[in-house]
């Protein structure tokens, strides 16, 4: 009989074990808080071994259905006009061969299909406690169920309440960087944003950035600098962000605009999840809920699919030793994991620049690239080096 696993969370992380798992034999039922399937979410570069991991999988030509290159990516001034411009053949070019601009909405759509047939998922459910014996986990559920598993798996996030039951409070663990995010998608693309193209305006300590590119409805993405997440978080999206983005010129207007029509707001703090173990027993975290490197390192659904590979490929390695395939999955992960988690911290303060100096600072590498004989130089580059 095909071993059980019960995996919280049907996000990329979840979906992409449960993917995993049932291709190395064992039987996965997925449990997922939020009633229906979320869509949308920003833009993401899925590359290194997140993609090698997809190809392994058998998903990579899906998700290369669904790559997006913008046309341009436009760097503004508060007026709406254009500081400089990178092209999108040298965005291209940058982004490399092996790599893909995906929506982090279209990877859960891939990872969807590719289990919906012959994996068991429960929405609107919740995990409420795991108990554990030398043998197999017992997880209870919101719905009244328990379900006996070889292996549990937490994929529910940043916030999950697999690691809060199991390794303790979120507070013992989470390292805030003292920045915000908020995404929602647009019912219209506002006046003078060009269809296309990604365009960013950042000023002293926020940016603002809108993606609208193929045929999908324009995303608005928001990040600013705070010393307070915990009263941002209070204040919620519909009070927090206009605050912050009083007064911003441009679209920010026009987007706070349609933020007060909409309650599909995606809005929390920057912050990583720092465990000295992935693992405890029959139960192993994974993705946001276990390392959470940030959109500062870039490379968080790329890792969770990674890390969904490996943990399938230890577990066939190590059969009916669960314990044994953990710990090499977690010795030859966390290596990766810890740094990108040290590349966030490192460069966090670039997303929103404190001051003008630092802003410049950024913005040098990108406004080279924009110049047409560096970006002509970048093409050939990197493609010769593919």
């Amino acid at each position: 009989m095909s071993k059980k696993a019960v995996i919280i969370g049907a996000g990329i992380a979840g979906l992409a074990t449960a993917l995993r798992l049932r291709q190395a034999g064992w039987s996965p039922l997925v449990v997922e808080r939020a009633p229906v399937r979320r869509t949308g979410g920003y833009t993401v570069t899925f590359s290194g071994i997140g993609y090698d991991a997809a190809e392994r999988m058998g998903i990579l030509g899906e998700l290369a259905d669904q790559h997006l290159t913008p046309d341009r990516m436009n760097y503004l001034k508060p007026s709406g006009e254009r500081r400089f411009t990178v092209p999108g053949p040298t965005v291209r070019a940058m982004l490399g061969r092996r790599a893909l601009n995906l929506m982090r909405g279209d990877i859960e759509d891939v990872l969807y299909r590719a289990v919906a047939a012959d994996v068991e998922i429960r929405f609107g459910t919740t995990l409420t406690a795991v108990q554990q014996d030398r043998s197999a986990a017992t997880v209870q559920l919101s719905d009244g169920t328990s379900v006996r598993a070889d292996l549990v798996v937490g994929a529910d996030g940043l916030h999950s309440a697999t690691r809060a039951d199991t390794f303790g409070p979120e507070r013992d663990f989470r390292l805030d960087l003292d920045h915000m995010v908020g995404v929602f998608t647009l019912d219209r693309l506002p006046a003078g944003v060009t269809p296309g193209a990604t365009e960013t305006l950042t000023e002293a300590g926020r940016t603002l950035a809108i993606i609208a590119t193929g045929d999908r409805r324009p995303t608005a993405f928001f990040g600013y600098r705070t010393s307070d997440a915990a009263a941002e978080l209070a204040a919620g999206p519909q009070l927090a962000l206009p605050a912050a983005y009083d007064r911003m010129g441009w679209a920010a207007p026009e987007v706070l605009e349609q933020l007060a029509g909409t309650d599909e707001v995606y809005f929390d703090s920057i912050s990583q999840i720092v465990l000295p173990s992935w693992r405890r027993g029959r139960v192993a975290l994974i993705g946001d809920a276990a390392w959470c490197v940030t959109l500062f390192a870039g490379f968080g659904a790329s890792l969770a699919v990674a890390g969904a590979d490996a943990l399938g490929t230890a577990l066939e390695r190590h059969g009916a030793d669960v314990d044994a395939a953990l710990a090499e999955w977690e010795t030859g992960l966390r290596p990766y994991a810890e740094q990108k988690q040290r590349l966030g911290r490192q460069v966090r303060g670039l997303y929103a620049p404190a001051d003008r100096t630092r802003l410049f600072l950024r913005d040098l590498p990108l406004r080279l690239a924009a110049l047409p004989p560096v970006g002509r130089l970048l093409q050939r580059r990197l493609q010769l080096t593919e």
